[in-house]
């Protein structure tokens, strides 16, 4: 592992606070990132990593501590003043333009100019195909950026930091939506810009990431500075120690259950292009894992499943009751709750409260002669924030303000306050910390055991093998194979997930 040169730090921030109103975010951050050199910086959701990160890009303004860039204080009012610096940060969630081109995108407020004025788009092209080849993505340049998954929609953001040829980057979670390909990928372009003597901050909840990447790592707790260590010298148990005041002995606390009736019954699901002949059963008491690279057309499945994709045949069954295709309050009626991939975009209102935002669709069953009181919203949505632990100071806490792992949780929460019969939960520790990942997935076993239904859909093998008790694989839309419990490893889950010719296809019944 590449260890950090003896130099002076390209960025350093010491003591650094920041408070809104009564919520302190930060105490008192440290970090210091030094030039030829990727730095983990872990904490658990609510540390004040993001606030820092934000500190740092210009979008907030430290209250006190100290500052430096390149052997100069410096205090960033905006955006524009971190990246003319030289600071790329790419953030946890995408920030593209739906309607642009990705190459628009990826040129967005800086497009080359010809020498009669206009911008010059055979330029802009050659540069991203050209960034393309060196990430190793196969993209459409002019294809718009809406419908992209979210995996697209981070190499999009990766490239367009690589473009500013940046002295500083900032990774946010940038591969909690990747496949294994895609990770070594991504790994290889950090290590050749650590080499070019940039320095580099990665931010990740995966260890294994962490300790395979990084030279330096940097734990923060409660919005303060704990340790930094070079990876060489800690292991994953005392960083996680360090990172929750306890430790986690259990990450998949899968309690037992024998599995029920069928909850959930999907026939012959067909969407021409998309995903094709799925069918798949979900008992009562039963997590069923459902296993794939990234385009594979899980999250497709499930969004039809729920009614808010379209499909031409097909037929999805709760309890006996066939539901409506392209109906989701039909499939809400029937006992189904979809937990979606991108929370922000899909699960929240940003702009609302944590407690509207959990009774958001539970709304009628609080209403009295048709008004419902922000006491009836608190009311209901306080048992869930605390069952989860949310980190907001109240349920007025408005949600765009929470880290992500915790409008992760408000997400969580609001789909279970309907009490359905069966949960569809797409990467339900995305951008969670580990701490709150042990939590989730305590939640999950303790409600199957309780007979709900659990259709949980995972990047994270290790996740989908401590978790279910069976798993459906998918390559290219179809299902290649269904595997038990004690059946189930790495290996015939991966082989099973590229369609290799040693796999056997065996579906659900």
């Amino acid at each position: 592992m590449k260890k950090p040169p003896a130099c002076e730090p390209l960025l350093e921030l010491r003591g650094v606070a920041k408070a809104f109103g009564q919520v302190i975010a930060l105490r008192d951050s440290t970090l210091a990132l030094y030039p030829g050199s990727i730095h983990a910086l872990v904490g658990e959701n609510g540390a004040g990593k993001s606030t820092l990160v934000k500190i740092i890009a210009g979008l907030y303004r430290r209250d006190s501590g100290d500052f430096r860039y390149d052997g100069e204080t410096v205090d960033f009012s905006t955006t524009a003043e971190s990246k003319a610096a030289g600071i790329a940060v790419i953030y946890q969630e995408p920030t593209l333009f739906p309607d642009l081109s990705v190459t628009e995108n990826i040129f967005m407020g800086r497009q080359p100019r010809g020498r009669l004025g206009r911008i010059d788009r055979g330029a802009m092209r050659a540069e991203v195909e050209s960034l393309f080849t060196r990430l190793g993505v196969v993209m459409d340049p002019d294809r718009t950026a809406d419908g992209l998954s979210i995996a697209d929609q981070q190499m999009i953001e990766i490239a367009k930091a690589i473009s500013l040829d940046a002295r500083v980057l900032v990774m946010d979670e940038p591969t909690a939506a990747l496949s294994g390909v895609e990770v070594e990928r991504l790994f290889q372009v950090a290590r050749a810009l650590r080499d070019e003597n940039r320095a580099l901050v990665f931010i990740s909840h995966r260890f294994d990431e962490v300790f395979a990447l990084c030279d330096t790592i940097t734990v923060m707790r409660d919005g303060s500075y704990v340790s930094t260590r070079a990876i060489s010298e800690t292991d994953p148990d005392s960083v996680v120690a360090e990172m929750v005041g306890r430790e986690i002995t259990d990450l998949f606390p899968k309690i037992e259950t024998e599995a029920g009736e069928p909850l959930l019954v999907v026939e012959g699901l067909t969407s021409p292009g998309i995903f094709n002949d799925i069918s798949f059963t979900v008992r009562a008491g039963e997590i069923v894992g459902l296993a794939g690279l990234v385009g594979a057309g899980r999250s497709e499945v499930a969004r039809a499943v729920f009614g808010v994709d379209s499909y031409r045949t097909g037929t999805v069954t709760v309890a006996g009751t066939k539901v409506a295709k392209n109906k989701p309050t039909a499939a809400m009626r029937a006992g189904l709750a979809l937990v979606p991939e991108d929370r922000r975009k899909q699960g929240l209102v940003l702009d609302s409260s944590v407690g509207r935002n959990t009774t958001s669709v539970i709304l009628d069953s609080l209403a009295k002669l048709g008004i419902v009181t922000t006491g009836a919203e608190n009311r209901a949505a306080r048992p869930w924030a605390e069952k989860l632990e949310v980190k907001a100071n109240a349920l007025t806490t408005i949600a765009g303000t929470l880290s992500g792992g915790n409008q992760q949780k408000v997400v969580l929460g609001k789909w279970l306050a309907t009490d359905p019969r069966v949960l569809i939960i797409d990467e339900p520790t995305r951008g969670i910390d580990v701490g709150t990942k042990s939590e989730v997935h305590r939640l999950l076993s303790t409600l199957a055991s309780q007979g709900m239904g659990v259709l949980m859909i995972s990047s994270e093998l290790p996740e989908v093998l401590g978790m279910a008790d069976r798993v459906v694989v998918m390559h290219e839309g179809r299902i290649t194979a269904t595997i038990d419990r004690e059946d189930a490893t790495q290996e015939n889950v991966m082989r099973a997930a590229t369609h290799s010719s040693s796999t056997e296809s065996e579906h659900a019944a």
